[in-house]
């Protein structure tokens, strides 16, 4: 449930701190106070749209901060998975709007992406307003609820699964029953780009040797002369000046006299390990030399072959890319020189993906009728609380001819509020009244099974009048025993009802204007009982307003 909840510069609503306990909780005041806001502000918390026109004029950010407690068990392992786990018991939820466009959202003070912090916030609050009573009328909705009131969101899901996996079938035997003549043009288009790859037959890393080999032969002259200048340094020598080699050969004689003489200095191992190295350099530049052939012919083969490597490129940067698209024509070249056999895998699979998927939806079909006849028994119930006792509503199916998400059938909503007049759909025979107290009736319902802890109804008693008007307050009433109830109302009759009621005003400071909330003791609630009732002789009024007060609290003493 919902415990505190703190608002700061969001609307008209410059501060507001409220702490809320179970039971149902009435919101009352003047048309235009801000009531409704107090509610957009709790969509807001819980990961609704924010923009900054929701700013108080005059600030920089708006700021909503709530905290739940005794949260469904599936919400606090969302969170605990999530690695947001309760504290004692509690989930801090904050939100702040920026003028900037800005959004920052926190759980337990940490702050989180707004998708990842929108989907932990399901579950928290069941908030039913206008767009969801507009929502009745459209059919498209009506499986979902169905679904939901059953609790078969699981059930669904596996059919989904089914669904999905038969149209991968069907769209892979739509892939292939293209027309034996294009299948044709493919199937030579394929060996000609094949056949084309493997005239050059391309070898990995062959490019790069080709390119480093173009090198060395376009600079054979320079190679040549440096290979031999570099020898005749080191072991010819020339016009007769030693070599390095003899040199070298100078110092190890030296030194190894010098060894004989005196062996502190003890460097002659290494004289001689360069030495013999030096003679071993000049061996490999020797061999370098006599072995270097520079054939003008071959610098043309090496031109010729990266021009026809490089018209590869079209089928790829690399030659191994090159390779993998030849490997991926070649297995599409087989699948439409196979595709007979193809076809007859696809069919089988296509059998056994509809069979699957049969199983799964009859199941589902099954459970569905089981949900319906019970909603409709369930509404019989509580229609009849709400005065509505002649009235018919039916869940009717419709068959869906080839397997489909969400089911073998599509659900509709039929009713009819008079005895004798055939059920139709909703959006053709329910009034205004009709609908909110269908709504009420089917919020009802699912606040049995529902695992919410938490409903909000804005003005679910709009176009709701006469006696029919205290019943609604009765079953919101009836719906608070289990849940944490808000109710924004205009009916005195319902406010009586509620266990805590709180008075929005709209008031002028200081050249500003600003939405208060505040808790209403009993005499408070009396006038504000007398305020909603309205018209007529002021104590007449206000002495109505008293019998109301005095009725519910009865009833509350005689619930107890």
């Amino acid at each position: 449930m919902l415990a505190e909840l703190h608002v700061e510069n969001f609307g008209l609503m410059e501060s507001v701190r409220l702490n809320f306990g179970n039971g149902l909780t009435v919101f009352t005041g003047e048309t235009g106070a801000g009531k409704s806001m107090l509610i957009d502000s709790l969509g807001v918390l819980l990961g609704g749209r924010a923009n900054t026109d929701l700013i108080r004029h005059g600030e920089t950010r708006a700021r909503i901060e709530g905290v739940f407690e005794d949260l469904p068990p599936e919400c606090l392992q969302r969170l605990e998975e999530a690695g947001y786990s309760a504290e004692d018991g509690q989930v801090f939820l904050f939100r702040e709007i920026n003028s900037t466009g800005k959004n920052i959202c926190r759980i337990q003070g940490r702050s989180i992406p707004l998708t990842l912090y929108r989907s932990l916030c399901v579950g928290l609050v069941d908030i039913h307003g206008q767009i969801e009573h507009l929502s009745l009328f459209r059919p498209e909705t009506h499986p979902n609820l169905l679904d939901d009131l059953g609790g078969l969101q699981e059930d669904v899901s596996l059919v989904n699964e089914a669904a999905k996996a038969y149209h991968r079938v069907m769209r892979r035997e739509r892939e292939l029953s293209i027309s034996e003549e294009e299948r044709q043009k493919r199937e030579e288009f394929l060996r000609y780009q094949i056949e084309e790859i493997d005239r050059v037959s391309p070898i990995p890393g062959e490019e790069e040797n080709l390119i480093q080999e173009k090198k060395r032969l376009s600079n054979a002259e320079r190679i040549n002369s440096l290979v031999s200048d570099a020898y005749g340094a080191l072991y010819e020598g020339s016009a007769g000046k030693p070599s390095a080699f003899d040199r070298l050969g100078q110092a190890r004689k030296a030194l190894q006299e010098l060894d004989r003489l005196d062996d502190t200095l003890n460097v002659y191992e290494q004289i001689e390990s360069i030495y013999y190295s030096s003679e071993d350099l000049a061996e490999q530049i020797r061999g370098y030399r006599d072995n270097f052939e520079f054939e003008p012919e071959r610098l043309d083969q090496i031109e010729e072959r990266l021009i026809l490597l490089k018209k590869l490129r079209r089928f790829g940067t690399t030659i191994e890319e090159v390779l993998e698209k030849r490997e991926n024509m070649l297995q599409e070249l087989d699948q439409i020189t196979h595709v007979q056999e193809q076809f007859e895998t696809i069919h089988n699979e296509k059998q056994a993906t509809r069979k699957a998927y049969e199983i799964v939806a009859e199941q589902l079909s099954l459970k569905r009728q089981q949900v319906a006849a019970s909603i409709e028994n369930g509404l019989a119930l509580e229609l009849a609380d709400l005065g509505l006792e002649k009235s018919r509503f039916e869940v009717r199916f419709m068959p869906n001819e080839d397997p489909a998400i969400g089911g073998a059938e599509t659900a509709e909503f039929y009713f009819s509020a008079n005895m004798g007049e055939p059920p139709k759909p909703l959006a053709k025979v329910a009034s205004g009244g009709e609908m909110s107290r269908l709504m009420l009736a089917l919020k009802s319902l699912l606040a049995k099974v529902e695992s919410v802890g938490t409903f909000i109804f804005d003005e679910v008693d709009s176009g709701v009048g006469g006696r029919t008007i205290h019943r609604v307050g009765e079953k919101l009433a009836k719906i608070a025993r289990n849940k944490q109830v808000f109710c924004i109302t205009h009916a005195a009759q319902v406010a009586a009802f509620a266990e805590a009621h709180y008075g929005i005003v709209k008031e002028v400071s200081a050249d500003r204007t600003r939405t208060r909330v505040d808790i209403l003791t009993e005499s408070d609630r009396i006038e504000e009982l007398a305020r909603m009732l309205g018209g007529g002789e002021i104590e007449i009024t206000r002495k109505h307003a008293q019998e109301l007060w005095e009725r519910s609290v009865r009833g509350k003493r005689h619930e107890a």
